[in-house]
């Protein structure tokens, strides 16, 4: 028994940066238990922390290069992995220009400190503007707001959960993603927590969802609205007397403007639009004002449709009309001990926008970035400054990004196509190489994204559990050996360096900050719950928050016209709208290649209400066809009240079908991938965000 070892570690699977505990022997692990004295989780593991073994133990996990030819994919070296790559690469600029190599990163690179460290030297090595990430799939609009309003695009309000009088939750299931934009660990039994204390919950979705069923109060909502049902619940404070400008007063430009402006949407005109009555709506923002202190947290649902700018937006709206930003119990600054928004005061990187325009649609950047709903246009229409050559990083955009099918097509015809990822899947298949890197348990694990959204300053670093291989190499590893071909310059410092240089500026003190420190508190050091930090947090010019912003005023219009439409709107070809779904036990497409993570009852289903299901003659388990503009899928019917009448849910991240991929385990749970009926040209028009929830479709029997 002596050799038997213990490790503590975060889980890297998801944001909810929960402790571990990792006992183990030689190269193997025993068991995966909570770490009951991390300050954050306090001992809580969903399921997918116990999937880190499955990761580190899968066979169809690569461990080296590979390379595609004509008689199938082989091993070769890195140093001919590296020069090819390389070579490639600078060939192709050569040949069409700078701007012909695009980069696409994923979500799971967020979770990985080496590719936060070393991912941008690398992109800049390339020196072409045609970058994409997950992040217009999902968060931009929280970006955009911030930095409109804060000036700051990693500026995000977070929930102060744990103090709370109420909370009300709009688009996400926190329950299910353990608080995305929002770590807090067990948030289940925090929500439960609020309840214990005489405050209320509250949730606002087309689906009655994990977290509705702890909450005091659901109401469904047609996917879309949201914007409208926050416009007049700021309508109803300001008609009421009920806004306040609290100890924000000298702090905010644009109180009479947003005074003005929701004159226009009083509950009554909105409220047969969105599914919700009046006299909810009237009580909604009455019991939010009046209770002693109270957030509003908007998340997926409300980043990923038409008006997911305006959401984000008049989220913080909410909240700041109502007292209830940097306040305690409200929403709150972090200030995490490597403190990436308050480095910028050095730096001057606060974000971007609009800046330049991408060349097939004339879609914004946004802080480097262009939106990833226009990448297989990038890639397919000919053209200066046309694609022809791809890195994607820890990503599968054939399943995450909208039309998975035309962008299958585009990474089809590529010249060139490299990608830095462990499995070879739906989207890797079409490189030429694939650069395998270390994951999970071979990797030290400082999360540098997560600790700027929790509801808790906290820092914490590990080393790796395991050595990785002779014939392994660490993302950072891979990213710099790239970086120097390209540049022809050696970046000498390593991880541990990097981070260590970051640490320096902590403004945490006691103890002086540095990966050495950090590796005497196993369980983490904590700093304790957020405080107010306005106005010297602002990174506005004037120092104070803008809620008036021109781009904000200017897209109301927009909702304007589109508030007529959906007044007469009927569309009888797509009577649905499809809203998306998360599970516990699933955050992205690599997790479907676990046995413990997939195993039980199917969950690539097609919710979908009884009254809809008896309509259309159909019967639970029945195989369905759904339909939209641009593709079809079929999968099983699983009748449920939980949703909203005229909305179906399909889970993302699923459609494992695909031939010439590698993953034994997704492959006999393929599902369908709901991105096969999400279209690229429908977006936010104004941050440029992908536009998934609502997405109409039809619904028939197939059988």
């Amino acid at each position: 028994m002596e050799d038997i070892k213990t490790h503590y570690r975060t889980c890297n699977l998801c944001e909810a940066m929960c402790g571990l505990e990792i006992t183990y022997k030689d190269n193997a692990v025993i068991a995966i238990k909570g770490d009951k004295k991390d300050d954050l989780s306090k001992g809580h593991i969903c399921p997918k922390a116990t999937a880190l073994e499955d990761l580190h133990t899968d066979k169809d996990r690569l461990k080296t290069p590979i390379k595609r030819t004509e008689n199938g994919w082989v091993d070769i070296s890195w140093k001919e992995a590296f020069d090819e790559v390389a070579t490639q690469l600078k060939n192709t600029q050569e040949k069409y220009g700078q701007n012909a190599v695009g980069t696409y990163q994923g979500n799971p690179s967020v979770h990985n400190i080496g590719t936060m460290l070393f991912g941008s030297n690398f992109i800049k090595s390339i020196g072409s503007n045609q970058r994409y990430s997950a992040t217009s799939v999902d968060q931009l609009p929280h970006h955009f707001a911030s930095l409109m309003m804060f000036g700051h695009y990693l500026m995000f309000p977070i929930p102060d959960i744990d103090r709370t009088d109420f909370m009300l939750i709009m688009g996400g299931n926190p329950a299910a993603s353990n608080g995305s934009i929002m770590t807090a660990p067990d948030f289940p039994n925090r929500l439960k927590a609020i309840k214990r204390r005489g405050g209320k919950v509250v949730v606002v979705d087309p689906r009655f969802t994990e977290t509705s069923k702890i909450a005091n109060t659901h109401h469904y909502i047609k996917p879309g609205t949201d914007a409208l049902l926050l416009l007049a619940l700021i309508h109803v404070l300001f008609d009421e007397n009920l806004a306040t400008q609290g100890h924000l007063k000298d702090h905010l430009n644009g109180w009479d403007t947003i005074k003005d402006l929701v004159k226009n949407y009083p509950p009554e005109k909105v409220a047969s639009i969105i599914g919700v009555n009046t006299e909810d709506i009237e009580t909604l923002a009455r019991e939010f004002a009046n209770a002693k202190t109270a957030v509003c947290y908007g998340r997926m649902g409300l980043s990923t449709q038409e008006f997911g700018g305006l959401c984000q937006w008049l989220v913080n709206v909410l909240n700041i009309v109502t007292g209830n930003l940097d306040t305690i119990g409200g929403a709150l600054f972090t200030k995490p001990a490597v403190d990436v928004v308050g480095m910028s005061k050095m730096t001057g990187k606060t974000g971007s926008f609009n800046k330049r325009q991408s060349r097939v649609h004339k879609l914004p950047e946004f802080t480097g970035e262009f939106p990833v709903s226009t990448l297989a246009d990038e890639i397919l229409t000919p053209g200066e400054d046309q694609i022809k050559a791809l890195v994607t990083i820890a990503g599968n955009p054939v399943l995450s990004t909208p039309n998975g099918k035309h962008l299958e097509e585009a990474l089809e015809s590529l010249d060139f196509m490299v990608a830095i990822d462990i499995y070879l899947n739906e989207t890797t298949k079409y490189a030429n190489i694939i650069l395998p890197t270390t994951t999970g348990l071979e990797t030290p694990i400082y999360d540098l994204v997560f600790h700027q959204f929790a509801i808790r300053n906290t820092a914490k670093y590990a080393e790796a559990l395991f050595k990785k291989s002779e014939g392994q190499r660490h993302d950072w590893e891979i990213l710099e050996a790239l970086a120097s071909r390209l540049s022809g310059q050696k970046n000498p410092a390593n991880l541990e360096q990097t981070l260590d240089y970051m640490l320096q500026f902590s403004s945490y003190t006691e103890p002086k900050l540095s990966v050495g420190e950090l590796k005497k508190h196993p369980h983490g050091l904590d700093y304790g719950p957020l405080k107010p930090q306005l106005p010297e947090r602002l990174f506005t010019s004037d120092k104070k928050i803008d809620l008036a912003h021109p781009l904000f005023i200017k897209d109301l219009e927009r909702l304007k016209t589109r508030l007529a439409q959906l007044k007469v709107e009927e569309n009888s070809d797509f009577p649905f709208s499809l809203i998306g779904r998360r599970h516990l036990r699933s955050n992205n497409s690599w997790m479907h290649n676990s046995k413990r993570l997939t195993k039980g009852k199917e969950r690539c289903t097609l919710l979908i209400n009884a009254k809809d299901a008896e309509s259309l003659n159909l019967k639970e388990g029945q195989i369905a066809k759904v339909t939209s503009d641009v593709g079809s899928v079929k999968l099983p019917v699983e009748i449920t009240d939980d949703m909203m009448t005229g909305v179906v849910s399909i889970p993302h991240g699923w459609g494992h079908h695909r031939k010439g991929t590698n993953l034994s385990v997704a492959q006999q749970n393929t599902g369908v991938s709901i991105n096969d009926l999400t279209n690229p040209l429908k977006r936010d028009d104004l941050t440029g965000n992908a536009d998934f929830s609502g997405t109409k479709v039809k619904v028939e029997s197939f059988n």
